[in-house]
């Protein structure tokens, strides 16, 4: 008998991470719902990767993001500007579920990218507070979203964790062992999220310097 994963909602889930992830996670067994300011916009992007990977079979639907919120697992997949306002909208639907933010608050200026300092330190501790009844974890920020969408290839990369939940963190880690070529690293409380959003700057910097598409690996941990 096939496993029976959690099913997975996507706020904002109709840009290029939101939709890489859960074009990623689909392709390995997470149903998933793709949310959007307007339902007609979470139908469509679910129907083209659908289409896109036909062979597939992806488990993807779409609609309005309170759908999405209805769903086992919700990750945050907006713009970092309005990632607090989206899960404050769903509140009531959040409550006790595992929230993944996956945002970084970043500014290109001239051709480099730089870190900003959003409120509470990060983007992942001011969600935290718009939903404090949730159990909000930073993951995935780092992975690029080409290579995460892109099917046909593993995603090389470890995926940096961080949450003040414990039980949230198995939950994460439980799906990014599920992706080939990826693993789950506990990085402790979501505090840390800081410093792994910013980071992000970094590894953009230098995809624009060597024209590739960095992911971190690293080593000494068993």
């Amino acid at each position: 008998m096939s496993p029976t994963f959690p099913s997975i909602g996507y706020l904002g889930g109709t840009g290029p991470a939101g939709t890489a992830l859960a074009a990623r996670l689909a392709s390995v067994g997470y149903a998933g719902f793709i949310g959007s300011r307007t339902a007609a916009r979470g139908v469509e992007v679910a129907s083209e990767l659908t289409t896109r990977w036909a062979s597939r079979n992806l488990n993807l639907t779409g609609g309005d993001n309170r759908s999405a919120a209805q769903r086992d697992i919700v990750v945050l997949a907006t713009p970092w500007d309005s990632a607090a306002t989206t899960v404050a909208e769903v509140a009531d639907a959040l409550r006790g579920k595992v929230v993944i933010t996956m945002a970084n608050a970043l500014v290109r200026v001239s051709k480099e990218f730089q870190p900003l300092i959003p409120p509470r330190g990060s983007i992942a501790a001011h969600v935290q507070a718009a939903i404090p009844l949730s159990q909000v974890v930073a993951a995935f920020q780092h992975l690029p979203a080409a290579e995460l969408g892109a099917l046909d290839h593993e995603v090389d990369s470890d995926v940096l964790i961080c949450s003040d939940s414990p039980a949230a963190t198995k939950t994460v880690s439980e799906l990014v062992s599920r992706i080939a070529g990826c693993r789950p690293l506990d990085a402790g409380s979501l505090s840390n999220a800081l410093a792994i959003e910013a980071l992000t700057a970094v590894l953009l910097q230098l995809n624009v310097r060597y024209k590739t598409r960095v992911a971190p690996r690293f080593t000494g941990i068993n």
